[in-house]
């Protein structure tokens, strides 16, 4: 045998040997970091299995990808999904990225509402006065969907409605990010933060960088479409999912750091907190004045075809 072939046979593995290489890898490493095992046998081993879990992980990516398309299509092409793609709701869910939306928007708010419960009860169950703060910024985010939601439901809304909607997102984002700031300035000062116990903080991790990935990707993909309630949707999406990474970064200082790091904590979430503090400024001021700008061209658009009309020549 080649010794290029068994190279390949080592680290080019199909999907399913590849997920579970690195489900074990990372998690034999993350559990004895936080079990804190000094055995040195085992922390070796933990090093080389990790190595190799990123080694696969990478070669195994393209793979992986490739198997999750051809899954998707041949559950796309199950006689169950043929099925339910005939019903009115199967057409009109493929169909319409509209409706789409609109379903999304009721999931977020339901995680968002699920979401202010956790930090509600952590907030007084732990005496924690950011935990609540948090919270409330997240209840303002719900109102803020809800407002999106209410108009959706309006079958006759047309782009003036849509503008005029993401008009109030912007100049809420703006005013929201007053108490945001307000937030990160007592972190920094006070040198404090969010404290999620036990291994609820490996959750929470794992919650904040899937936020933010589908955020990013959604924000993205929605801008092609050319409404502005769809991109006010996944701006606040995005918002969401910075906060919840500003959370979980002193959540992780404070659990991992030590005494003696008191300055760099204090460095590292003013520099976290200030990037999105002024990302959410650039975001709502971009909003305002796309707003402002289609809103004019739409009423100068609107008012020359009234010109026109027969009935005014």
């Amino acid at each position: 045998m080649k010794f290029k072939e068994i190279l390949r046979k080592i680290f080019f593995l199909a999907p399913l040997p590849t997920v579970l290489i690195a489900l074990f890898g990372f998690g034999f490493v993350l559990a004895v970091a936080v079990l804190k095992i000094e055995i040195p046998a085992l922390q070796y081993i933990s090093y080389i299995a990790s190595a190799y879990a990123l080694t696969v992980t990478v070669t195994g990516f393209p793979r992986f990808i490739s198997f999750m398309r051809k899954t998707k299509h041949n559950a796309m092409e199950s006689s169950f999904m043929k099925k339910f793609r005939s019903t009115s709701f199967g057409k009109r869910f493929f169909g319409d990225v509209r409706f789409r939306t609109e379903l999304s928007l009721y999931w977020g708010l339901l995680i968002n509402f699920l979401y202010i419960g956790m930090k509600l009860f952590s907030g007084i169950y732990y005496r924690s006065v950011w935990f609540i703060a948090l919270a409330v910024y997240y209840i303002l985010l719900a109102v803020m969907r809800f407002i999106l939601l209410h108009k959706n439901k309006n079958s006759m809304m047309n782009m003036e409605t849509e503008l005029k909607r993401y008009k109030l997102c912007g100049i809420m984002l703006l005013i929201m990010n007053q108490a945001l700031a307000g937030i990160v300035i007592f972190m920094v000062f006070q040198n404090k933060g969010f404290d999620y116990p036990g291994m609820l903080i490996y959750a929470m991790a794992a919650y904040s960088f899937y936020s933010v990935i589908t955020a990013v990707i959604n924000l993205v993909k929605f801008r092609k479409h050319g409404s502005p309630l769809l991109s006010a949707a996944k701006v606040i999406n995005l918002v969401a999912a910075m906060v919840s990474i500003l959370s979980l970064e002193t959540a992780m200082l404070a659990q991992f750091g030590t005494d003696d790091d008191m300055e760099f904590r204090q460095l590292m979430t003013g520099l976290t907190g200030g990037g999105v503090i002024l990302t959410v400024i650039a975001m709502a001021v971009f909003m305002l004045w796309k707003s402002a700008r289609q809103l004019k061209r739409l009423q100068i658009t609107t008012k020359g075809e009234t010109e026109n009309e027969p009935g005014n020549i």
